[in-house]
């Protein structure tokens, strides 16, 4: 039996326009951050999306939570089309969704003492006040890990990991159903990363969250996710189970950034050693016909040049955007490989 959705993307799209604009006005060019994003994500789920820097990932996460507006597409919450609400509509509907910022620096309010910070979207959303908005901060504060007797600190007096406890507490305040992680733990230790993480799982078990959380580290994705979607240029070009696709990838995209994930035991390290893509990602303002990874792709063909490979479900949920999907027998033997 399916799980019930609590998220759900429709062929998001996301054009900047760029270049000199035209007689008209309009601008001679766009820039195609997001193009064509669609997925699920269950209730109490966890939705993993990876890629390289400039692949669109903070951008799909901006447009989700409505920080940003979607050149077309749909984002559904809850069973609620959210994409074209507008002032106090919108403002309800975000209690329901939140974000965790990247840099726990430079997302908190140096001026503001914690308790202003954690308490901010409550005052915002004229939910409580007064005592019992103090006591909601303090308890939020000891769920996730911070002393609530630190209420009056400011947030230069806290280490990496706190700041971030303080990040997620904020997002958490308004007890919403949905939380967007953009990268939480890539600033931090990688002691830290592990605590985070570690906080990330208790709250999504005991407060029942769905998660998408958004990085460039393949191996903390692999530890937190139930489902991966991998990007490129915009495009998402493989989704699956995590154990499906860190056990048998497809794309050759994805088979190429698993190559690239350090291994500390050397017996355990891949023959074939790492995957060496050739040439650089290609602008988002001018991408490649069809295929978008052809031009960096060893299997390349004159089909992926002349046709866009549609998102097909090869099983078992485990979707590929490919012409060439990888074998099970291949290994890493035909790409340019370093060892």
């Amino acid at each position: 039996m399916s799980k019930p959705i609590a998220l759900e993307v429709r062929n998001l799209v996301k054009y900047f326009p760029t270049g000199h604009k035209g007689f008209l006005g309009r601008p001679s060019q766009e820039l195609k951050a997001v193009d064509g994003v669609s997925f699920v994500l269950s209730k109490g789920e966890t939705l993993g999306i990876v890629g390289e820097s400039g692949c669109g990932k903070s951008t799909l996460a901006r447009l989700i939570t409505r920080l940003l507006d979607p050149s077309s597409g749909q984002v559904i919450l809850d069973s609620q089309d959210i994409t074209h609400l507008r002032g106090r509509r919108l403002r309800d509907v975000r209690r329901q969704i939140q974000m965790i910022f990247q840099d726990p620096y430079s997302s908190l309010n140096p001026r503001h003492s914690v308790g202003q910070i954690i308490s901010a979207p409550l005052e915002v959303q004229g939910i409580v006040s007064g005592d019992e908005l103090m006591s909601r901060v303090r308890e939020m504060m000891a769920l996730v890990g911070l002393n609530p007797e630190h209420y009056n600190r400011y947030p230069h007096e806290f280490s990496g990991g706190q700041r971030q406890r303080i990040g997620i507490a904020r997002s958490l305040i308004l007890n919403p159903s949905v939380i967007i992680a953009d990268e939480p733990v890539s600033a931090l230790d990688v002691s830290i990363q592990a605590q985070i993480l570690n906080l990330l799982e208790k709250l999504q078990q005991d407060l029942g969250l769905s998660f998408i959380f958004i990085a460039h580290d393949l191996s903390v994705v692999r530890h937190i996710a139930d489902k991966v979607a991998v990007m490129y240029l915009g495009k998402i070009v493989e989704m699956g189970p995590s154990s499906a696709v860190y056990g048998r990838s497809l794309h050759p995209y994805t088979t190429a950034l698993l190559s690239a994930v350090p291994v500390a035991n050397p017996k355990k390290r891949g023959a074939s050693g790492r995957i060496r893509l050739q040439g650089d990602v290609p602008s988002p303002v001018n991408p490649p016909s069809g295929c978008r990874f052809r031009t960096r792709c060893w299997k390349a063909s004159e089909l992926c040049a002349s046709h866009e490979p549609p998102l097909i479900d090869m099983g078992e949920g485990h979707l590929v955007a490919c012409h060439h999907p990888m074998e099970p027998s291949e290994g890493a033997g035909k790409p340019p490989v370093e060892r």
